[in-house]
């Protein structure tokens, strides 16, 4: 592979710090919201996988690290090192315990916690003012890991499988991945299905969301296009963290007129890193080397992104690019490529396939690097098999899957041998290492097979500090407990669309609550520097559990600040009362519309869902008199948001299908 890339192997050890609430207020003294602690060193991330990929910028001498850069044989290169699979943390109350409250956090909470009886004198939790992420260490020059799973697969119109449980490495996994990016291709878009999906979630990402949900991750944004599908989930803590999110869509089928081949991307700020994730499909066939080339160059030119410093996608200090690539081994013959892949003799095929070829000439490609490519080619199969194409087309297998990351160079190197090692310094000190890269040849209800990698990216973290803080009691145990403070950074920009939300802890996305207030600001709000909302009787879920409250901001479209979970424990004869706690509905178009300031109700109707029309008089009143409280809804009754078709550059344009 490129000359830059370098195997190691690191180890790190935790690092848990630890922090104790402060004693209750004293009777005599009115209640105040506590200051923020001391903000904990994040918990270090479990030893490196061996054999990971590292493309760093060049860094000043540092002290000294123990490392091994012995180079290890391929098994070892393509696998992750097991930890177990991560499962969930039962938490006592919340007393305070010796580790850091990130990592109770870090793993995810499916489950109901012990009950322990809190103390006398009830107290705001000072930890919960923070978002978890927001705890991260972040003086100068340190660097945190931030670990990112991608996968891609053409699914070929298939119906998702039961269990996708190892294809996301959950099962071996460490907990420590903070975010999931899944790019699909040749979902079903037939005209019935996609009304079907539109007026429903559609399966694949409801898949998605029941496997990585009880995980604590949450969709943050999604994009379709026609069969092209982009998910992107995160770890609810990292949320408030994720910033000028904005999909994009480029069509190349047919001219640009069709949507089976193209782009969808989504971009944002990490921790104020810029990152996009650009999911292709590209033109098939050994011939079209070159109209795959010019594609690719055309969603690059055509994928501008408003308002933020990186336009394009090549502006990003991170770019990660996959999909179905559609590159083909040329220039030999099958019974020599089948050959080579029985006898794992795959180094023979690298030379002469397509996009490694590419990557020498094709000045678009400066840049983008790639894992060795250690597992078979994976298309084309029998579906159903793990056997190569016996039909009549017998296709020549292929890496037609693949998954390449690219740096923002800050200067070119000139007089470079090789355009595959002509970057030089890089943005923010930004370190890529990617720990595996594989494909999952198990999976077979397609004729291609999912192709899978794990990165870590480090960096100092620029922002730490949510642009809201939510301040809340341990428990509500009475109807008066269910009280919200919460402050706002001096540089966000306040909406009366504003709303904050309770959400059952495991939920799917930013409509998945189970109740809300609206977060009223009137004129005297701007001379405060704390506000506070309640939540009314009929707004309480129904059954005890853990919980959570989120502030869903109407400008950014996305939570900007979350809590710790908490437990409510109503009085029987207060729940007797409440409405049963239940979820809203969620469609993959649905996120990818920026609301504007006129339609941005969390309860509003999906305009081309019939089947919640009937239902409108659960809908709140409209601007001009916008209640404070509203009733608790479930899915069968409302959609959160009624986002308009129409939202500009900000998010994509709704596709039409032809």
């Amino acid at each position: 592979m490129e000359a830059e890339q370098q195997i190691q192997s690191e180890s790190k050890s935790n690092d848990l710090a630890s922090s104790a609430p402060p004693k209750a207020p004293s009777e005599a003294s009115p209640p105040a919201v506590p200051s923020a602690p001391a903000r904990p060193r994040r918990p270090q991330r479990s030893p490196r996988v061996e054999g990971s990929i590292d493309v760093s910028e060049p860094k000043p001498p540092e002290s000294p690290k123990p490392s091994s850069h012995d180079e290890p044989n391929a098994e070892a290169q393509a696998q992750l090192r097991v930890h177990g699979p991560p499962t969930a943390l039962k938490l006592s109350g919340h007393a305070s315990v010796a580790r850091s409250h990130i990592s109770m956090r870090a793993a995810s909470l499916p489950q109901a916690p012990s009950y322990k009886p809190p103390s006398a004198e009830s107290v705001l939790h000072p930890q919960r003012a923070l978002s978890v992420a927001g705890t991260a260490d972040t003086q100068p020059q340190v660097a945190e890991d931030f670990r990112i799973h991608i996968v891609t697969w053409n699914v070929g119109s298939a119906m998702p499988p039961e269990d996708i449980t190892n294809l996301l490495g959950l099962n071996v996994g460490d907990g420590n991945t903070d975010m999931y990016i899944i790019g699909l291709q040749e979902v079903n878009s037939m005209i019935n299905k996609r009304l079907k999906d539109v007026l429903f979630t559609d399966q694949w990402s409801e898949v998605c969301m029941d496997a990585l949900s009880p995980f604590g991750y949450v969709l943050a944004t999604s994009q379709r296009m026609q069969g092209m599908l982009l998910l992107v989930f995160a770890k609810y803590f990292h949320l408030p963290f994720l910033r000028g999110i904005q999909t994009q869509t480029t069509r190349t089928g047919l001219g640009g007129i069709w949507g089976n081949k193209g782009g969808v991307s989504a971009r944002m700020t990490v921790f104020g890193h810029s990152v996009c994730f650009l999911n292709c499909h590209l033109p098939a066939h050994m011939e079209n080397t070159e109209q795959r080339m010019e594609d690719f160059e055309s969603i690059l030119q055509q994928q501008q992104f408003d308002g933020q410093a990186a336009t394009g996608v090549l502006d990003h200090d991170v770019v990660f690019w996959f999909g179905d690539l559609n590159f083909r081994i040329e220039d030999l013959e099958m019974q020599v490529v089948k050959a080579a892949i029985d006898n794992n003799k795959l180094s023979v095929l690298w030379e002469k396939d397509q996009l490694n070829i590419a990557k020498d000439s094709e000045t678009v490609l400066e840049g983008f690097h790639e894992g060795p490519l250690k597992f078979p080619p994976t298309y084309k199969f029998d579906v159903g098999t793990d056997t190569y194409d016996t039909s009549g087309k017998k296709r020549m297998p292929a890496w037609t899957d693949r998954i390449l990351w690219r740096l923002r160079p800050m200067a070119q190197v000139s007089n470079s041998t090789s355009k595959r090692s002509s970057l030089s310094g890089l943005t923010s000190g930004t370190r890529v290492s990617q720990h595996f890269y594989r494909s999952h040849m198990e999976y077979t209800v397609s004729d291609h097979k999912p192709v899978s990698s794990i990165f870590t990216l480090q960096f100092p973290y620029k922002v730490d500090m949510p642009l809201v803080t939510i301040f809340v009691e341990d428990e509500w145990r009475e109807i008066s407990d269910a009280v919200a403070r919460f402050k706002v950074a001096p540089n966000f920009a306040r909406s009366s669309w504003d709303w904050i939300g309770i959400y059952k802890v495991g939920f799917k996305h930013h409509k998945d609550y189970v109740a809300y207030t609206w977060a009223k600001q009137e004129e005297s709000d701007f001379l405060r520097q704390e506000h506070q909302v309640n939540f009314s009787e009929e707004e309480l879920p129904k059954e005890s559990g853990d919980f959570m409250l989120g502030y869903y901001s109407n400008n950014t479209s996305s939570i900007v600040g979350i809590t710790e979970p908490f437990q409510i424990q109503l009085p029987a004869s207060a729940a007797a009362g409440l409405s049963p706690s239940d979820s809203s509905d969620f469609t993959s178009d649905d996120e990818v519309k920026k609301p504007d300031s006129r339609d941005s109700s969390p309860e509003t109707e999906d305009p081309v869902s019939s089947r919640l029309a009937e239902e409108q008089t659960a809908k709140p009143s409209r601007p001009h008199a916008r209640p404070r409280h509203t009733k608790h809804h479930g899915s069968s009754a409302v959609q959160p948001s009624d986002e308009p078709e129409n939202s500009g550059k900000a998010a994509a344009e709704p596709e039409e299908e032809p």
